[in-house]
């Protein structure tokens, strides 16, 4: 018996990083997985490798979030959990001196008004089912700032963690649980592309990080595990935090 059996989950951002761990975790613990992401290569090759469906979606356009749930119901009948965790943080976002509004606007789209979206089209079939799990990705950064300058990125990941929170206390007598993932630094493609362009930057993350090192995605999919299943059956508005206790640190010990 899996933690997940027979539950239908929705996943963004699903073709890689911690979308894609997760999407593994999920279906080896039983759920019918949509695997939805721009990516159609490696987003269909992920939803093969695991029994699952792929979708592509844009998660910043309405009509397309509409269909991605429309499609799932028409495949499994209905829903049970959304991780709404597709994200971006690209170079062009950095200090609010250099930040041009395109590029603003951009990440609040991708990062912000898509999971507004998915939960505005989501949630409804998850009352359908009587109730369900709702999981956002914000960032550490929504709790305490941002070790590097990502203006967008900060401000799009607590707008997540507060939307969170609403959503939480609005649907909590139906059966909806909604809870705010808040990951630390994570060793997925958009860490290495960091690394690759700008090392020093990158490096100013790990220094503030007790444990000494960056998590892995498969550490953060276990994370959504416990969201999504019935062990966290009285867990929600939480600002979940799995960040190796860099939100915890003042003086990181050497």
């Amino acid at each position: 018996m899996g933690r997940l059996d027979n539950k239908v989950a929705v996943i963004t951002g699903a073709a890689s990083g911690i979308g894609r761990a997760t999407a593994r975790r999920f279906a080896a613990e039983g759920a019918h997985v949509v695997v939805a992401d721009l990516d159609a290569v490696n987003g269909a090759a992920l939803a093969e490798a695991i029994g699952g469906l792929f979708v592509a979606v844009d998660v910043a356009d309405e009509d397309s979030v509409k269909a991605l749930y429309e499609t799932t119901k028409a495949t499994y009948g209905g829903i049970d959990v959304l991780f709404n965790n597709a994200g971006i943080s690209p170079p062009e976002d950095d200090s609010i001196l250099t930040t041009d509004l395109a590029a603003w606007r951009k990440v609040q789209d991708i990062n912000l008004t898509s999971v507004y979206l998915c939960c505005r089209y989501g949630i409804p079939h998850l009352l359908e089912r009587g109730g369900g799990s709702v999981i956002n990705t914000a960032s550490f950064v929504a709790v305490m700032g941002s070790a590097t300058s990502q203006i967008s990125y900060s401000a799009s990941k607590g707008g997540v963690l507060s939307m969170s929170r609403e959503l939480a206390v609005q649907f909590a007598r139906e059966g909806v649980r909604v809870n705010a993932l808040c990951p630390g630094p994570v060793n997925t493609p958009l860490l290495q592309e960091l690394f690759a362009k700008d090392p020093e930057r990158a490096a100013r993350r790990l220094v503030h990080v007790p444990l000494g090192r960056f998590a892995e995605p498969e550490e953060i999919a276990s994370a959504v595990l416990f969201l999504a299943s019935d062990d966290a059956s009285f867990v929600t508005a939480s600002t979940f935090l799995v960040d190796g206790g860099i939100s915890g640190a003042y003086v990181t010990p050497l």
